[in-house]
């Protein structure tokens, strides 16, 4: 955490870069508003940003202090005493969005001598400041970076506390586990007066805690992150259909003449909630037809190569001979396009028309059915985590305490016990941020876009 210095009053831009009806600057740092006092206009109803009351908006104009000249009319909101979201007295301009005025509201700040915020700069002293632990800190990220519906609605649930609730509720747990062993460490069993028993149904059930969190991973990543999917198949297969069916509108060029698409070209969309980055390829020929089109197919079987699904199109109405290398492939949906024309039944294969739609939310489905394959399916209400530094921290925990599990079972020493359990709270306190580094901080909110 060395390049963040927490002492100065920070700027940044919170809204994006461009033309926009409003913009927003966010300042922060201890003086901020006595500093920004100096480069507002003074008028006979306002005496200035110092006696205006927290949390509350004051409309007013920037000047710029060295020459008196007017920057624009803008609003200031103020927060002191910890009510803002960094947890320290801070403001926030609204200037009108044109990128001149920012530009100028953005200068005026530098001037002023407020340091320009570094990525993540702003949640970074919200955590500091206690204002939420570090998977809610992750969690604005995640939100922030969210590709889809369902991927926001779980990480808006991180940033809600639901993954720090569980934590701490497991976490207490085993808290309580220590405080069992260290009474029976500290006094002889005549002192203590009674059998302690360690309580192994408590252990285990932390443990599947645990373990199912962990095991979340690969479904948020899925519904944050999206997957790749690629059409593949002959040429004149209609993949460029397709393609263009899933996005609603015409970006890949369709023609009944063969081998139009040389390229691949790639979009985004959203297939079941899941967001998904859609290639259209050039279609497999097993003769070369020049330069061009060898190495369109040659960047074909590279996407094909790296792809989470492949849907395999074949034209009904003309069966060729098929690649099987792909269509036994497990990660490959067969389909049969153009049943309008022809309607013939292949094992294995499903039936489609893009054409007239028919079979298209079969396909959909599919598509779901097959990402979704070998995952946790989850809920609405259901936690999942996205984050490889949590899914790695969960699996040291629980395997901390599975090795309690068995160090009580095999009746061994109870320093080796209180060791493991240790680890396991170590863990979880790395996890909230009880227990971090610089190091650490530095990692996760260096990831994170300036002015958040």
């Amino acid at each position: 955490m060395n390049r963040y210095d927490t002492k100065d009053c920070i700027f940044a831009l919170a809204t994006a870069w461009g033309k926009g009806a409003i913009a927003v600057v966010r300042v922060s740092g201890d003086g901020c508003i006595g500093i920004l006092d100096g480069a507002v206009l003074k008028r006979r109803s306002f005496k200035g940003l110092s006696d205006v009351e927290t949390n509350k908006a004051v409309y007013c104009t920037l000047v710029d202090p060295s020459d008196s000249k007017p920057v624009d009319d803008v609003v200031v909101t103020l927060f002191r005493d910890g009510h803002g979201y960094t947890g320290e007295e801070a403001l926030e301009i609204s200037c009108h969005g044109g990128v001149q005025v920012v530009s100028s509201v953005l200068s005026l700040m530098a001037s002023l001598g407020f340091r320009q915020a570094l990525p993540g700069e702003f949640t970074l002293r919200a955590f500091l400041h206690g204002k939420m632990d570090l998977t809610r800190a992750e969690a604005v990220n995640e939100m922030i970076n969210a590709q889809g519906s369902v991927g926001r609605s779980m990480a808006l649930r991180r940033l809600n506390g639901a993954l720090f609730r569980r934590i701490e509720e497991i976490k207490a747990t085993v808290a309580r586990m220590m405080s069992i062993v260290e009474v029976q460490l500290d006094y002889s069993e005549d002192e203590v007066g009674e059998d302690l028993t360690f309580p192994m149904g408590e252990l285990d059930s932390a443990i599947e805690a645990l373990g199912t969190i962990r095991d979340s991973y690969s479904t948020g990543r899925l519904y944050s992150q999206g997957a790749r999917i690629v059409l593949a198949g002959p040429s004149n297969a209609g993949k460029s259909s397709l393609f263009n069916y899933f996005l609603k509108e015409d970006r890949s060029i369709v023609s009944p003449v063969k081998g139009t698409t040389r390229d691949f070209i790639e979009a985004m969309c959203t297939i079941g909630g899941i967001p998904v980055r859609l290639f259209d390829t050039a279609g497999f020929r097993d003769f070369s037809s020049g330069e061009i089109e060898d190495e369109g197919m040659r960047r074909s079987r590279n996407l094909v190569d790296s792809a989470d699904l492949i849907i395999y199109l074949v034209d009904s109405s003309e069966l060729i001979e098929i690649d099987e290398s792909v269509t036994s492939d497990p990660r490959c949906i067969p389909v049969l396009n153009k049943t309008d024309i022809k309607n013939v039944d292949m094992d294995g294969f499903l039936k489609l028309s893009v054409a007239t739609g028919y079979g298209f939310d079969s396909l959909c489905k599919a598509i779901e059915a097959k990402l979704r394959e070998g995952l946790v399916l989850a809920d609405d209400s259901a936690l999942v985590i996205e984050s490889e530094r949590q899914k790695e921290l969960l699996g040291r925990a629980a395997s901390s305490l599975s090795a309690v599990k068995t160090a009580v079972s095999e009746d061994l020493p109870l320093d080796i016990v209180s060791m493991d359990i240790q680890e396991a709270l170590e863990a979880l306190g790395e996890l909230t941020g009880e227990v971090t580094t610089d190091d650490i901080l530095d990692r996760i909110f260096g990831s994170f876009c300036v002015g958040k």
